[in-house]
């Protein structure tokens, strides 16, 4: 399991913020991957290489923490992470009650 310092340096090199989707991390991923890939270039030279062999192993990182990541289901979880549908939620119900 990667460390915290692992994963920095992962989010940092893919370019991503504090937070981010898999879908997110899978387009930073291959858009440096498609800039940097050397068959890509006609003259592949030994930083196109390099940089790669790091973006591969940031994504890795990055794929292994997410694989492994508990997601919790509790009501209080799913309201902090989606909190627009939760004010709907309050919206609709009080907009209803009132009625």
């Amino acid at each position: 399991m990667p460390n915290f310092e692992d994963i920095d340096k992962a989010r940092n090199l893919l370019g991503l913020g504090e937070a981010a989707t898999l879908k997110e991390i899978k387009s930073a991923y291959r858009s440096l991957a498609h800039r940097h890939h050397p068959d890509k270039h006609d003259s592949s030279s030994q930083e196109d290489i390099e940089k790669m062999k790091r973006l591969n192993r940031a994504y890795k990182v990055l794929m292994d923490y997410c694989s492994d990541y508990k997601y919790s289901f509790f009501q209080e979880e799913v309201a902090r992470t989606y909190p627009y549908e939760e004010y709907m939620r309050k919206w609709s119900e009080n907009w209803f009650n009132s009625i």
